[in-house]
Order: C-alpha cells, then sequence, then structure tokens
C-alpha cells in the first residue's frame, strides 16, 4: 500500500511517499481501505518531534479515518465486510492514517454517518470525539448553562459550537471578525472578536459579572490563568492544550472551580452519538480544503501557520481514493 512515512521528525519537507506492506487484522480487529483522513495539530506537532520521546521511527502519523471494511480478524462481532466505518486511530503507535490501510480494533471504530461524504466524515473523529469528551464526559454540560469556547472557528471549535447547542448550552466563542457571521450560523449565541476587545471584560459585561458556568480552552497560553476572571462560582474548565508553563490560579481559587485535562481517548460510544447528531442535522462537518496524499507536506504547513492566515477557518481533508464532497 502507499502511505506517507516519516522516517526523521522535522519541516512538512520529510514526509516520504512509499509502497509499505499491508498489515493483517489481529484478533478482535479490522482491516479498513482508508478512503479519506484529515490534518490535526496532534499531527504536525509529532511530525516536528514534540512527542519523539513517545514515538520510534519509522512511522505513519493521522488520527482520522473513514474507509471501508475489507478484512475481518478473528472474533469481529459488530461489523462485516462492505461496512463504511469511522473512527480515531490509537495515538502514538506510530501506525496512523496516512496511508491506503489501516487496521483497528473494533472497539474503538463505528459505522460512519450515512448522509455525508468520507472526506466529511473523516474530519469528525478526532476534533468532535474530543469535543464530546469535553462537553459530556468531562464537563456533564446541562441545558441553559452558558459556555464560553475559546477559538471557535477552529478544527475543534467547530464540533464543539454545534455539540454544545444541541445540548442546550447558551454559547460564547471568541473569534476574528472574518469568521462572525459564519459562527452565527454554527449556532453561537455571542461571538467576541478576541483582536479588538477584551473577551474577559466582554464576557463579565454580557453575564452581568456572573460569568459564564464552563470554559473550553483550544488555546493553550494564559487562558488557564485568565480563565478564573470570567468563570462562575463552582464553573468548569476544560482544556485540551498540553501545559508546559506555569499558571496562577488564584482567581479560580475563589470559584470554587473544577479544570479537567483531556487527552483523547478512542472508543466507539461517542462515535455512535455523534453519528446521530450528524444524521439528525445538529453537527455538520466542515471541510475548507482537500489534499492529496502526496501533499500532505502542503496540507500540514497550511494547518501549522493558520494563525497567519485570518481566513482560515475549518478541517484540512485528505483525499485518499478520489472522493467527492
Amino acid at each position: 500500500m502507499k502511505a506517507a512515512i516519516l522516517e526523521e521528525f522535522g519541516p512538512v519537507t520529510n514526509f516520504i511517499i512509499k509502497e509499505v506492506p499491508i498489515s493483517k487484522p489481529k484478533f478482535k480487529e479490522v482491516l479498513v481501505k482508508v478512503f479519506a483522513t484529515s490534518i490535526n495539530p496532534l499531527d504536525y506537532q509529532i511530525r516536528r518531534g514534540d512527542y519523539k520521546n513517545e514515538l520510534s521511527l519509522p512511522i505513519i502519523t493521522g488520527h482520522d479515518v473513514s474507509g471501508i471494511i475489507v478484512e475481518l480478524g478473528q472474533g469481529i462481532e459488530n461489523f462485516k465486510v462492505g461496512d463504511e466505518v469511522y473512527y480515531s486511530p490509537e495515538i502514538f503507535n506510530g501506525q496512523g492514517s496516512y496511508a491506503q490501510y489501516h487496521c483497528a480494533h473494533e472497539s474503538i471504530i463505528a459505522l460512519k454517518p450515512k448522509n455525508i461524504s468520507h472526506l466529511q466524515a473523516a474530519t469528525l473523529p478526532l476534533a468532535a470525539g474530543t469535543a464530546w469528551e469535553m462537553l459530556v464526559t468531562r464537563a456533564q454540560l446541562k441545558i441553559n448553562q452558558t459556555i464560553l469556547i475559546h477559538g471557535g472557528a477552529g478544527g475543534v471549535g467547530i464540533p464543539t459550537i454545534q455539540i454544545a447547542k444541541a445540548m442546550g448550552a447558551i454559547v460564547f466563542t471568541t473569534a476574528r471578525e472574518v469568521h462572525h457571521d459564519f459562527l452565527y450560523e454554527l449556532g453561537a449565541d455571542y461571538v467576541i472578536d478576541y483582536t479588538r476587545e477584551n473577551y474577559i471584560d466582554r464576557i463579565n459585561q454580557l453575564t452581568n459579572n456572573k460569568g459564564v458556568d464552563v470554559i473550553i480552552d483550544t488555546i493553550g497560553g494564559t487562558t488557564l490563568t485568565d480563565s478564573g476572571k470570567v468563570l462562575s462560582q463552582l464553573g468548569q474548565v476544560v482544556t485540551l492544550v498540553d501545559i508546559t508553563q506555569p499558571q496562577n490560579l488564584i482567581e479560580a481559587w475563589g470559584k470554587n472551580a473544577t479544570y479537567h485535562f483531556v487527552f483523547t481517548r478512542q472508543n466507539r460510544n461517542k462515535l455512535d452519538e455523534l453519528t446521530k447528531l450528524v444524521e439528525q442535522g445538529k453537527l455538520k462537518p466542515i471541510v475548507t480544503k482537500v489534499f492529496s496524499l502526496e501533499d500532505m507536506g502542503k496540507a500540514h504547513y497550511l494547518l501549522e501557520t493558520r494563525s497567519s492566515n485570518k481566513d482560515f477557518y475549518g478541517k484540512i481533508a485528505i483525499d485518499i481514493e478520489h472522493q467527492i464532497l
């Protein structure tokens, strides 16, 4: 099979497209013909060597799959050859989705939503799965609660807004002005241009200084420190960012806040729930750009430099088998 291989960590030019053997599915595994995958920040972090102590080269990275089952290992109970599935491969095992075929344990795969393409489905498992884990598993978001989602136009922010609205929350989010109309269309109740106004002052103004019940951090920096300034009493902060710098949480202490640190786990149950939302029209994948496997480096470059591209939003899909949106 053809795959995008990393034999060294480093720049986007390090991807090598080469032929490698197709793995055989082990007990409780299926072999999936990959129609599409997508790019996530985790992918370029792995490529440049941020987690080099967790991996042994050479590796295939990539953390989203949409495709069709072509072979079953022994012990498979819930799937059959020909099923269209989607999922997020296990993280840090070096056998990711940037390839024409992928083996996965049946416990982490789910049937693909019927009303979307493989390119669209491939943008959901890691990003929307992370959103589900933050909102449902950790924060246990409730109807009419207020929530601030940092980075609303990002790959995780977009599904987080939609899932939060499906759960009945009142959604505040931050984004550049160029994305405001789009985020209102997604369901956001209030969108704050963080480049022109202080989001802390604006949130406190909009909530009459009560603050919000839940804060979702997708951007890092000083967000954990600043969260206490816009958090309600007994509020919760959920972050997916790996924290490397000291944080001053004295403001959050005064709010009796709870902090959740999320490293996404793979499982079928949350994908099944996401499928329901997609098929009900409550969760729509937003595919902004599509690249080929051979252009993996270009796709990584676009996502990695998105902060300097004010017009960029949504997800980047990789078309493995000439799919159509």
